[in-house]
This record gives C-alpha cells, sequence and structure tokens, in this order.
C-alpha cells in the first residue's frame, strides 16, 4: 500500500468495522487487490490469526504464510517454507510474489529463550535485520515487528508503566527486543524505513496453544479447566501482569498498520494495554462458570521473569496518536475464552 493511500485504507476499515458491511470490506479488498503481505512465523500464537483477519481483508490469495512447516487452518493462503535466518531466501520469496508489506512474528519467548540465550538473540536480531535491510534496500514497503513488555526490567515503574521510562530487561528475549526497538528507530531515521511497532502484553487467545511465554498460564488455564477443572500454576497467586484479549491484539496490530504516516511518531514500540489480573482473580471468574474448578500454585523460574515485569501498562500514546481502544475486559475475555474452548 503506497504511502498516499493509508487515509483511505483506514477510513476504509473503520467504515466497514462500524457498519459490519460486506460491501465496505468488498471495496477495501478491491482497493488493496495489489498489495501482497508476508507473514513470516504464520504458524506462531499470534500468526495464525493474523493471517486469517488479514486475509479478509485483503484476499487469501495477497497474504502469504510463511513458517519452518505447513500450517494446519491456512490451506487458502499460499505457502512459502521459510528460515527467517536464511535472507537469500527471504528475498527470492519476496521478489516471486511482489511483496510490499512484512509482517515479522518469528522469535523465541521469554521462557523458551531462556533455554537457548544464544539461539534467542541470533533468531531475535537477525531475522529483525534481514526485514529491516529489505525495506531500506525498498524491496518492501513497510513493516510490522512486535516488541514485548520484556523491554521492561526489576527497576522499571510497575505499576502504569509509561511508554519512556527505565528499561533494564533481565531475560534474553527482553534484551533482544530492547535492541530490536533501538534498531527500528535508527532505520527509521537513517533509511526512512517505514516500521511500526507494539509493546505486547501478555496474549489469551483460544486458537492456537501457548508458544513458550511466562504469560501463558493465562491460556493453559482454561484448558485445563475445561479438561480436568484443575489447574496447577507455575505464578504465585497475586502476580498481576498486563494482558490482552487476542481479538484485541490483531485489531492493534492492523490498526496500526494502517494508520497515516504522519500519526506514528513512535518507531521504536508503543505501549499497549487491555487488562491487568493475577492467576488468582482469573481463577475466581473461571469458578463462576466452573464451579469445581480449583486451582494451586507451583512457581518455578518463570516467576523471577513475571516479577521483572510491569504490573499494569499505560498506554496514552497509542490511544492518542492512532486512537487504540480495547474491548475485552476480564468478565468478557473468560466468557469468550470458555465458550470458543468447550
Amino acid at each position: 500500500m503506497r504511502k498516499s493511500n493509508f487515509q483511505i485504507s483506514a477510513f476504509l476499515i473503520t467504515f466497514a468495522k462500524v457498519v459490519k458491511n460486506s460491501k465496505a470490506l468488498l471495496i477495501f479488498i478491491m482497493y488493496n487487490k495489489e498489495d501482497k503481505i508476508l507473514i513470516i512465523g504464520a504458524g506462531g500464537q499470534i500468526g495464525i490469526e493474523l493471517t486469517q483477519e488479514l486475509s479478509l481483508l485483503y484476499g487469501s490469495s495477497n497474504v502469504i504464510a510463511s513458517d519452518l512447516k505447513p500450517i494446519p487452518g491456512l490451506e487458502n493462503n499460499p505457502f512459502e517454507r521459510l528460515d527467517i535466518l536464511d535472507k537469500e531466501t527471504l528475498l527470492n520469496i519476496v521478489k516471486k510474489h511482489g511483496i510490499r508489506q512484512v509482517y515479522l512474528l518469528a522469535a523465541l519467548l521469554s521462557a523458551t529463550g531462556e533455554q537457548n540465550p544464544m539461539f534467542a538473540w541470533k533468531l531475535n536480531m537477525e531475522g529483525l535485520f534481514n526485514v529491516l535491510d529489505l525495506a531500506k534496500e525498498k524491496h518492501i514497503d513497510k513493516v510490522y515487528w512486535p516488541s514485548s513488555i520484556a523491554v521492561f526490567g526489576p527497576t522499571t515503574p510497575r505499576v502504569n508503566t509509561p511508554q519512556y521510562t527505565v528499561m533494564e530487561p533481565s531475560t534474553v528475549y527482553g534484551i533482544s527486543k530492547q535492541a530490536g526497538e533501538r534498531w527500528c528507530e535508527w532505520y527509521h531515521n537513517k533509511f526512512g524505513v517505514d516500521v511500526r511497532s507494539l509493546r505486547y502484553p501478555g496474549l489469551i487467545g483460544w486458537k492456537s496453544a501457548p508458544g513458550g511465554g511466562t504469560t501463558d498460564y493465562a491460556v493453559h488455564i482454561f484448558h485445563e479447566a475445561l479438561k480436568n477443572q484443575k489447574y496447577e500454576c507455575f505464578l504465585s497467586a497475586n502476580t498481576a501482569l498486563p494482558m490482552m484479549h487476542m481479538e484485541d491484539a490483531i485489531r492493534a496490530t492492523i490498526e496500526i498498520m494502517h494508520a497515516p504516516t504522519e500519526n506514528i511518531k513512535i518507531r521504536g514500540s508503543y505501549n499497549l494495554a487491555g487488562i491487568s489480573f493475577t492467576p488468582e482473580q482469573i481463577a475466581s471468574e473461571i469458578k463462576k462458570h466452573i464451579p469445581d474448578f480449583t486451582i494451586s500454585y507451583k512457581p518455578d523460574f518463570r516467576q523471577a521473569i513475571a516479577d521483572s515485569w510491569p504490573q499494569s501498562i499505560e498506554d496514552i500514546s497509542s490511544q492518542t496518536d492512532w486512537g487504540w481502544k480495547p474491548k475485552y475486559d476480564l468478565d468478557s475475555l473468560v466468557e469468550n475464552m470458555l465458550q470458543n474452548l468447550a
């Protein structure tokens, strides 16, 4: 999508959502039919749902899914086998399909990354450089790269963590995300690369399995509640963390990518807030639907990671710059997850 088209496309998306009109969506798809999008890491927790949602807007044939292996549920999308560390294959895929936008989702997450730190650093950083270089060299127009609340650390203010604050991450994942934010900003300032980013909180969705993150208890707990009516949590009862329904996260990702260029004032990464809760609070909400559900606690190494992260996030910049507003609170999130997983 060309720079001059951003405002029109953003209007069409908003119009389609408001009126829930299939004709409006059709207009949007026809208007953007020449845009080709590559999702790298499409088989992950975010990738599957983002690919499906973008396919509704652009048409499945225009959204190319890529990962290390084919992805169940995305059979209607063109698929390319891709290791993000293979820069030559990445360029060949971009040229083959005429890709204009890349969503880089391939990464090793917090808990998994601590088990294999050198590979986590290599994958998370070199993969980002490979995509940013494509934009620098004008092979693509626009890049989306997700950051995380893992960029914050034990010295960061933990309540209503602001956009600009102390960032001393204590995990390899967080270190790579903090470095990535600075590189995104540098590529934008130095080469004019149109890169956009969100600091995701913990993401909760029902369409894919947990991906190895510290906040993944809040997904696993629903599966165990429905299957066994009990759950042993690897975090303590009162560990508050910022969370978000996957539907909100996908919507935020698409909205920031379709916002007018002049509205994107932060080229590192935007804070993004949804809701915050503890394991005890989400368990209490689940018990309203499954009265026999019980939870026990056995904190492991992930407790130290969680204790270094914010308890809640302030996202005024996202609200004012490109109009962010979450849909789900804890009640509606729990109801939605149980309904769809049952």
